[in-house]
């Protein structure tokens, strides 16, 4: 099927949305993952263009090969993601390009973050606050009870908990979310097609009307051993923060936990018995400084500032506030945007990320600015 062939599919709304065949293209290619397909898009301006540029150009791309190189000439991967537009029209799925504004912004921001997202629900995936919880499969009553008080105690703030629907701890704080009347998402290792475990089908279905399920799969694809680790780094990175209820010292939880520390994340685990197999790795997050110990979600909440400052609190702000000059400089930077990340704040002021948060903190106090869930800020 050549370019006038997919150009002709456009014609008709129902069946090709423009350019998605491309979006998805890009992911299909044999030895270009999700940083290079970022890439290649940054390149050549778009999915589209990759697919219409010479070979010439391509093979000039910094650590792009040549046989992926002939791949994209040979376009048969569109042949492919035809299939996969057909699969999410039947279905109803929404396709989530990492350029769309409905695209997941906190996981946007990580290097490795997906090109191409497929969800089922009806959450929306960027609400002000984001938990994710992760543990063992085998799943003690401590745990269960641990994850049941933490899920409620943050019921209030209309959180959305994000999960990856295995067995244990993952499929009690979906269970739990829902028995809170809070969203819940989870994370597949696998395409839309399918459940896996099989024996969540029920709880899916729930999930998807108050919440939803979100893949970077497309369909058929078999929920093969490799596939969890990878899709970890989704768990990881939607969230504003990361809590580990149960987990031995090797195991998926402890991946997610890591990845999740790479991408700046706040983790939190709960402490267990020092004799206890399935705390080990919780344990050793807190004595490794990897994860602040929690016992509730009060904890949670004190430690992301979600009740240190008050609505109240930050209506109060003080008219006359004297600003130093590095305080004045900050706020100016604050200034310029809706929200800024504390990232960008350091790189716009050229001072140490130490010297950046003592002076935010101290603007917060003063009633100056507000901190928001991902270590965002924003004039009040």
């Amino acid at each position: 099927m050549n370019n006038n062939q997919y150009d002709s599919l456009k014609k008709n709304p129902n069946h090709f949305s423009t350019g998605l065949i491309y979006n998805i293209g890009i992911t299909l290619i044999p030895g270009i993952g999700d940083i290079n397909g970022k890439k290649l898009i940054s390149y050549c301006g778009s999915a589209e263009a990759i697919f219409k540029e010479k070979k010439r150009n391509l093979i000039k791309i910094p650590g792009i090969g040549e046989s992926s190189v002939n791949s994209i000439i040979s376009q048969k991967v569109l042949k492919r993601a035809e299939e996969e537009i057909e699969f999410i029209n039947k279905y109803n799925i929404t396709p989530l390009f990492f350029l769309d504004k409905d695209y997941p912004q906190r996981l946007k921001h990580c290097i490795d973050s997906p090109v191409m997202l497929y969800y089922k629900g009806n959450a929306d995936l960027n609400v002000p606050r984001v938990i994710s919880i992760v543990g063992t499969r085998r799943a003690s009553e401590y745990g269960k009870e641990a994850c049941n008080k933490i899920i409620e105690g943050l019921s209030d703030l209309n959180i959305l908990v994000v999960s990856g629907l295995a067995y244990g701890i993952d499929t009690n704080a979906h269970k739990a979310a829902l028995k809170n009347n809070l969203k819940t998402v989870g994370i597949l290792g696998h395409g839309l097609d399918r459940i896996y475990p099989s024996a969540n089908k029920k709880l899916a279905e729930k999930m998807i009307e108050n919440g939803g399920l979100l893949t970077d799969f497309i369909n058929k694809s078999n929920p093969d051993r490799e596939n969890f680790p990878k899709r970890n780094r989704i768990i990881a990175g939607i969230a504003d923060a990361l809590i580990v209820i149960e987990s031995a010292m090797k195991g998926g939880a402890l991946i997610t936990a890591n990845i999740a520390n790479s991408y700046n994340r706040d983790v939190f685990a709960v402490p267990g018995k020092i004799n206890s197999y399935y705390s080990e790795g919780c344990n050793f997050l807190i004595k490794t400084n990897k994860a602040a110990l929690i016992q509730s979600a009060k904890d949670v909440k004190y430690i992301m500032l979600w009740e240190s400052i008050t609505e109240e609190t930050s209506k109060q702000q003080k008219l006359f506030v004297e600003l130093s000059a590095e305080e004045e400089l900050i706020v100016n930077i604050l200034k310029e945007n809706e929200e800024t990340s504390i990232d960008y704040i350091v790189l716009e002021s050229k001072l140490s990320s130490s010297k950046i948060a003592s002076i935010l903190l101290n603007l917060e106090f003063e009633g100056v600015i507000k901190s928001l869930p991902g270590k965002m800020y924003k004039c009040l």
